[in-house]
């Protein structure tokens, strides 16, 4: 399947089993994914506020002191010309102000009156001036962070509608793989069972740390075991390796086992193309899915931008992540008839993707040091100067995109 194809096919079935929705403190909505459009309770703001410290004066000065308005008090109304209330930033407006005069430009007469030139423009925010009430401020889909948090409880809102969020869990195959010390007599170190959990999260995803299982046994009965299992608690389960169809390469007959159907059965993609997606019916009838990771590093991490990524966005009820697009600052070749997914660097002022070294699908040394994929399509190579769509490698939950 083409790499664009095998990308949008991820996102449709991740939003047609979009998770239900549910009511979170705004505590602890951070990550979260807006349910319904946000939304003032009230005007904002919901009455006039001085936007200076100074004072509230009624008709032409001098004026006589009656008395304070503080933050978060009801001012009674100023009912005579040539009076006027001390006022601080942020408090309400008494009724019957007709100017606040900012303290810094105003002086006290030797009777104790306050002179001074208000200036022609209002020192002040009238209601709805921000935001009407009931006015649509973000849409359904708006990721949560601290920014929207805060407008909603500007807003009057104490809790948040949004998505459940995905929970996922790893499955780490491979006999040769060891969790702890450095390589040696023929076995590797895992390096994806600590590090795809950090990549889920960033993606909103809850990964727990007994979600993470492995090594997993190379045989069939262990791959369909640690499947059935881990697909009772989970939305996505995550695999690494066994995608191909070697010896000891179980993903296959052990989703079949599970009745699983192919979402996506390999990408024409380099590197990663033998990554899979592959959805599974609950007893519940709910869809619960099976992201299979080639075992190479970078090819899995591939596998999770190209895959992971629009699938997550899609149970979240977020929209389809749009890529961003570089100006190539060196030449980038290409992969034949397959889109090859190269790493680079971005530079942010120039708006620029510069290759990285030390790529190959089994290596994570230029992965350390780049900002995303540029993508280059299948039958064309990348030149000095073209600009091309970049898939960002994934941010902290809140972060925003380049």
């Amino acid at each position: 399947m083409g790499w664009e194809q095998a990308r949008s096919r991820a996102y449709a079935v991740g939003l047609a089993a979009a998770l239900p929705t549910v009511d979170v403190l705004l505590a602890d909505a951070d990550g979260h994914t807006l349910a319904e459009p946000l939304a003032p309770r009230t005007d904002l703001p919901a009455f006039t506020t001085s936007s200076v410290d100074g004072w509230a004066v009624r008709g032409p000065g001098p004026w006589r002191i009656v008395g304070r308005v503080l933050a978060g008090t009801t001012p009674a109304p100023l009912t005579e010309d040539g009076t006027t209330v001390e006022i601080a930033t942020g408090a309400m407006v008494p009724p019957g102000a007709s100017a606040v005069l900012r303290v810094e430009e105003s002086t006290r007469t030797p009777e104790g009156f306050v002179d001074g030139v208000p200036r022609p423009a209002p020192e002040w925010r009238l209601p709805g001036e921000e935001a009407a009430a009931g006015e649509e401020l973000l849409p359904v889909g708006t990721p949560v962070d601290p920014s929207v948090i805060g407008l909603a409880a500007s807003c009057g809102h104490d809790t948040l509608r949004v998505r459940a969020q995905p929970r996922a869990a790893l499955l780490v195959f491979g006999d040769e793989l060891l969790t702890a010390g450095p390589p040696a007599d023929g076995r590797i170190r895992d390096a994806l069972g600590p590090a795809v959990p950090g990549w889920l999260r960033r993606y909103g995803c809850q990964v727990r740390t007994t979600d993470v299982v492995g090594p997993v046994a190379d045989t069939l009965p262990a791959h369909e075991a640690a499947l059935r299992s881990a697909l009772v608690e989970v939305d996505l389960v995550c695999t690494t390796g066994g995608t191909m169809r070697g010896p000891v390469d179980h993903l296959h007959p052990a989703l079949a086992a599970l009745g699983a159907d192919y979402v996506v059965n390999t990408v024409a993609v380099r590197p990663g193309f033998p990554m899979l997606l592959a959805r599974v019916i609950g007893p519940d009838g709910r869809s619960r899915f099976v992201a299979g990771l080639p075992g190479n590093p970078q090819s899995a991490v591939i596998a999770l931008v190209s895959l992971v990524a629009p699938l997550l966005a899609g149970l979240a009820g977020r929209p389809m992540p749009v890529l961003p697009h570089a100006m190539l600052a060196e030449p980038i070749p290409g992969r034949g008839n397959h889109t090859h997914l190269a790493l680079v660097r971005l530079d942010r002022v120039a708006g620029t993707a510069h290759p990285v070294r030390h790529v190959g699908s089994a290596m994570l040394r230029g992965l350390s040091g780049a900002d995303g994929f540029a993508v280059i399509a299948p039958g064309s190579s990348g030149a000095a100067g073209d600009r091309v769509p970049v898939v960002p490698l994934p941010l902290l939950p809140g972060e925003r995109t380049w």
